[in-house]
């Protein structure tokens, strides 16, 4: 019976050390970068940074939902199986319902090529022109396309509002003024 016991115990404390040591993982990858929203600049760069990864890198989804003000919406658009051109409205949670575990099992790594920035008191309008790779070691993209990303300012932070996109088609190719 004392063996017993004492055979428990040390499998209980096995487990307890190991779901200690997967807490502390998940609160490491989940960490929160406040600076990230500071400027327009770094604001930007966190959205492409948190969305980004190799096949089997957990993306940030903490610091995803805190790059967006509440009610913020994710909006892509293209043309369905039929032809016609559609949109799709997400929240924050329905874009990580909808692609995080893809993004995870694909890999998928998304680089701003060209950015055009137009401000008017605290708020802004970016188009921020993207390639996207399965691996950061790739060459070629597989998709191209343009995130018009509109942004607030409330005076302590920069907020994402909505960011609408739609990739790049033989019959919709991207214009020279959004690539220069």
């Amino acid at each position: 019976m004392k063996n017993a016991l004492t055979l428990l115990f040390l499998c209980l404390a096995t487990v307890a050390a190991q779901a200690q040591k997967t807490s502390e993982k998940k609160a490491v990858v989940q960490k929160i970068d406040s600076a990230s929203v500071l400027t327009l600049d770094s604001t930007i760069k966190a959205l492409y940074k948190v969305i980004s990864g190799e096949k089997g890198v957990e993306r940030n989804w903490e610091q995803f939902k805190y790059l967006f003000k509440p009610d913020s919406k994710l909006i892509p658009a293209g043309k369905d199986k039929f032809g016609d051109f559609k949109v799709r409205f997400l929240k924050p949670d329905d874009y990580i319902k909808s692609s995080g575990k893809w993004l995870v099992e694909t890999g998928f790594v998304e680089k701003e090529i060209h950015r055009q920035v137009d401000s008017f008191g605290n708020i802004s309008q970016v188009f921020s022109t993207y390639e996207a790779f399965y691996s950061e070691s790739e060459k070629t993209p597989f998709m191209r396309g343009i995130n018009s990303i509109q942004l607030l300012n409330d005076g302590k932070r920069w907020w994402i509002i909505n960011v609408y996109w739609t990739h790049e088609t033989k019959y919709n190719p991207i214009p020279k003024k959004y690539l220069n």
